[in-house]
């Protein structure tokens, strides 16, 4: 299976359960991003996807996205990048 064919997958599935679970009008935007990791890097990971909501207090999503692209010099346009 395609990155994409999950991508698409999983924003279905997952759109179908919160407007049936929540009945806001919830939404995808309309694209995405795909990055891979280094197996030794497995639990770093984990780690941080599980402190993630006290790490975004401290920075913002859009500035350690920002930071993560240009550290890791991704070609990229603030104005597609946020939607």
């Amino acid at each position: 299976m395609t990155v994409a064919d999950t991508i698409e997958k999983m924003k279905t599935s997952s759109s179908k359960w919160m407007k049936k679970e929540t009945r806001c009008g919830f939404g995808w935007q309309s694209g995405y991003g795909a990055f891979s990791v280094a197996a030794s890097q497995k639990r770093t990971v984990i780690k941080y996807v599980q402190n993630q909501e006290s790490h975004h207090r401290v920075i913002t999503f859009q500035d350690e996205f920002r930071t993560l692209l240009t550290r890791y010099e991704v070609q990229w346009d603030e104005r597609y990048v946020w939607d």
